[in-house]
């Protein structure tokens, strides 16, 4: 039970999700974490083409006062951007372009996957990419949802 409460609080995602995939994995909490994530890969794929007609801008400046970063998140629906969690997401993922200083959103300049915010790993757990962060998120929130653009500012 604890397993289950600890990767609800993880994942965001339904009891029943994560009691599924801990049975598939025979009580293995990694093994049900990449059962999840592959699952929420599956659902991110599903919602791709759905339009993207809503979202928010987020602004992180570092404490410094010498890195801003902006940020559009965006979503399906005026309802799930106005959701906190949501907010939440698109506040976390300029906090990421911040310190990690991407150039670009999936590598469309071509400088390489670790240049690209998708591929990095996410600064607020390593062990999950920006955009497995992402799909989770578009699990969560049963929406299509994107990083469409971002612009980090830096004075150094």
């Amino acid at each position: 039970m604890d397993t289950l409460k600890e990767l609800r609080e993880e994942t965001g995602l339904s009891f029943a999700q994560i009691k599924k995939a801990l049975d598939e994995a025979q009580g293995d909490k990694a093994k049900a974490r990449e059962i999840l994530s592959a699952y929420s890969a599956s659902q991110a794929e599903k919602k791709s083409d759905r339009e993207i007609t809503a979202g928010v801008v987020s602004s992180y400046v570092h404490g410094t006062g010498t890195i801003g970063v902006l940020l559009e998140l965006g979503c399906e629906t005026d309802f799930v951007a106005n959701n906190e969690e949501f907010k939440t997401l698109a506040h976390d993922l300029a906090l990421h372009v911040c310190a990690m200083a991407p150039t670009s959103v999936n590598n469309e300049d071509g400088l390489g996957d670790e240049t690209a915010l998708l591929k990095q790993s996410f600064v607020k757990n390593p062990e999950l990419t920006v955009e497995q962060v992402i799909q989770a998120a578009i699990q969560k929130f049963g929406e299509n949802t994107k990083v469409t653009r971002f612009t980090r500012y830096s004075i150094v």
